[in-house]
């Protein structure tokens, strides 16, 4: 039986298929399409059928970047769908290629390869590898599946009387100095991110003598927390610690089952960027989650342009 497809309306029978059928997928949630609209990106929303049941879904932003213009599905598409729909939409829209990121297990890549796809040179922003803590423990069990470090750290937060409360207004500030000390590029939309989310962000602030040193963005999804944004002076206070500890209690009252720091750096990549801010996420205990690779699909012949570029950058910064 062939599938039909259609638009999707309703935020709430969008969230809930999304929720039961990747409840990670922070990026194919209904707000997060409400954040790319308010950053003038075009966006769709497609549900496959088949009669009148709802079985797969894919939310697709189109961007125009320098290298190039292209679809993305990021964290999707969900469930059953027709790939061709999505490859017959790049082409109408005259792209270069599709980028998606399901996140499903690496075995299921040859979905993808039958299609067409191949492996993109990069995963994007989407944390191919990440790190989460199950929540189903108390906070003294908590701590103690901490390494003893991390535990120290907090311990000696709090008795360094290091200050916690919430708000944007110093996070930018910050922000700037962490992108220039680790050399990346600051992530756009932060402030619609948070104002799209309302109640289910919160930035979360650490002082120290009257000076704020640590911010953390964190987004509540579904069953989860999620670790999005963080930004920092370079100083020995350990408030990162206490920050973090904070967010991990929070997404406790809130009844959250999992608590997800976001991406880590591969055990087989020594250089990789990422490779201090991973210790510092593991020390507080968790699991490591691991999705399947980003998959390309090239729709016009200079889409090697973007790819090319991809790869240079990928082997200068340690990937």
């Amino acid at each position: 039986m062939a599938y039909i497809l259609q638009e999707i309306t309703s935020s709430n029978a969008w969230d809930s298929f999304v929720k039961k059928h990747s409840p990670m997928a922070l990026f194919q949630g209904w707000a997060w399409g409400e954040v790319e609209k308010k950053l003038g990106h075009k966006i769709w929303r497609w549900g496959w059928f088949k009669k009148d049941t709802l079985v797969g879904i894919t939310q697709i932003k189109k961007v125009s970047a320098r290298r190039g213009t292209f679809l993305h599905v990021r964290h999707g598409p969900i469930g059953d769908v027709t790939l061709k729909d999505i490859i017959d939409l790049a082409k109408k829209e005259h792209t270069w290629f599709i980028r998606v990121s399901p996140q499903i297990p690496q075995e299921k890549e040859k979905m993808f390869k039958k299609n067409g796809f191949v492996p993109a040179p990069i995963h994007a922003m989407d944390a191919e590898l990440c790190w989460v803590l199950d929540l189903n423990k108390n906070e003294e069990e908590l701590l103690a599946g901490m390494r003893k470090t991390t535990r120290y750290e907090i311990r000696r937060a709090e008795k360094m009387g290091i200050t916690i409360d919430t708000g944007l207004k110093d996070f930018f500030a910050l922000y700037t100095q962490t992108s220039q000390r680790h050399g990346f590029v600051p992530h756009s939309g932060i402030r619609e991110e948070v104002e799209v989310f309302g109640n289910n962000a919160i930035v979360l602030n650490a002082g120290f003598e009257g000076e704020t040193i640590a911010s953390a963005i964190i987004l509540f999804w579904g069953d989860q927390a999620v670790y999005h944004h963080g930004a920092s002076i370079q100083s020995k206070v350990p408030a990162s610690y206490l920050l973090q500890w904070e967010a991990i209690r929070e997404a406790k009252k809130r009844g959250k089952k999992l608590y997800n720091f976001w991406g880590i750096a591969p055990e087989d990549k020594p250089n990789h960027p990422w490779r201090g801010i991973t210790l510092f996420k593991k020390g507080f205990g968790g699991r490591e989650v691991e999705f399947m690779h980003a998959q390309d699909y090239l729709v016009s012949p200079i889409a090697v342009i973007p790819r090319t570029v991809e790869s240079l950058r990928k082997r200068l910064k340690g990937y």
